[in-house]
């Protein structure tokens, strides 16, 4: 049995971990006023000459399609090729799996969780520290690390990922004159996204560290 409550720990940490990165890379892709806020702070309608309602109209839909099932893929007003539908397509499969991993590792998280309250399973506290705390320092050292890479050289960083998730593939190379969407997805936009999901993952790490310590010291 205490090689189940081991097993079961390191499969509780991971859902942690997991969970705490789907969970930071869903805030730009859910709260759409983070985007709306970027129409304005960066007037994508003054620079491109098109009306603020289209823009968002243009967003709404491509995040429709993305993360909502059944959806035809559009780009409101804007005309697209099938390359760049084509590659909406590709960045669907990765929403997908995002949602899917956050929502299995919360199944997998209140099961542990209840079992473990109900006496059936012993989740182990290594050196006194509960499992968060060390789901926190995990992320928190490997996202640390990615962190710094991506301030460096966002640019670099930017086209690495395209190369990694979509390998063989060019469509992510947007051609303004045939998909004018990417106009309004500049890659400003996009480095904002990204610091998001980092001091997402860092703070909500670094809050699984301070309350580890803070329930150790009470004895808890």
């Amino acid at each position: 049995m205490k090689a189940v409550n081991i097993i079961l720990s390191v499969l509780f940490v991971i859902s942690v971990v997991v969970l705490t990165i789907t969970v930071s890379i869903g805030l730009p892709i859910y709260v759409r006023p983070f985007y709306y806020a970027h129409v304005d702070a960066l007037a994508l309608d003054e620079k491109w000459g098109i009306d603020r309602e289209y823009i968002i109209e243009a967003y709404d839909e491509v995040l429709d399609f993305l993360t909502l099932e059944g959806r035809e893929f559009g780009t409101g007003k804007l005309i697209h090729s099938e390359e760049g539908k084509g590659h909406f397509e590709d960045c669907k499969v990765l929403f997908d799996l995002n949602r899917n991993a956050l929502i299995i590792s919360l199944i997998v998280l209140v099961i542990l969780l209840v079992l473990n309250k109900l006496g059936v399973i012993r989740l182990v506290k290594p050196r006194g520290y509960g499992l968060t705390f060390w789901a926190g320092i995990g992320t928190l050292a490997l996202f640390a690390s990615l962190a710094v890479v991506v301030a460096m050289d966002f640019s670099a960083a930017f086209t690495v990922f395209h190369k990694i998730f979509f390998p063989g593939k060019d469509n992510w190379l947007f051609d303004p004159y045939t998909d004018p969407i990417i106009l309004f997805m500049p890659q400003q936009f996009f480095m904002n996204c990204a610091i998001l999901i980092c001091a997402s993952i860092l703070l909500i790490s670094a809050a699984f560290i301070v309350i580890g310590k803070i329930r150790k010291a009470r004895g808890k």
